[in-house]
């Protein structure tokens, strides 16, 4: 408690539990989900590159890359929310992990979707 100068009266601050970050965990869900849509444009590439995969693969490519960018972002804004001093009464946010992890596996996610893409046109090609 914290007393008013001047006053008989006092402030008193309730303890607010940290809350686990919305932008971290949707960096995780968005991380994981391009590494899946990553998988599903090496399935294409590489199973049906001959019989026009190579489309399937582009469009799912557009996808996990979308999907890798949005996880990055919102993990790094996760991150600084979780940076960010907060004062007593307002609520401090934890979940740094959840962010490191989002970012990690949007940016693998997009990396292999890229991979991904780029062996189903070496397949079509030769």
């Amino acid at each position: 408690m914290e007393s008013v100068s001047g006053t008989p009266f006092g402030v008193v601050y309730l303890d607010v539990p940290p809350v686990t970050s919305g932008l971290a965990v949707g960096a995780l869900v968005a991380g994981i989900a391009s590494i899946l849509v990553s998988l599903l444009v090496i399935c294409f590439g590489a199973l049906g590159a001959n019989a026009g995969g190579v489309w399937a693969s582009g469009a799912f490519t557009v996808l996990g890359v979308l999907a890798g960018v949005a996880a990055i972002g919102a993990g790094l804004l996760g991150q600084r929310q979780i940076r960010r001093p907060a004062r007593p009464p307002a609520v401090r946010f934890t979940g740094r992990g959840l962010a490191v992890a989002g970012i990690s596996c949007g940016a693998a996610g997009a990396l292999l979707s890229l991979l991904g893409l780029g062996l189903a046109l070496v397949i079509s090609l030769a």
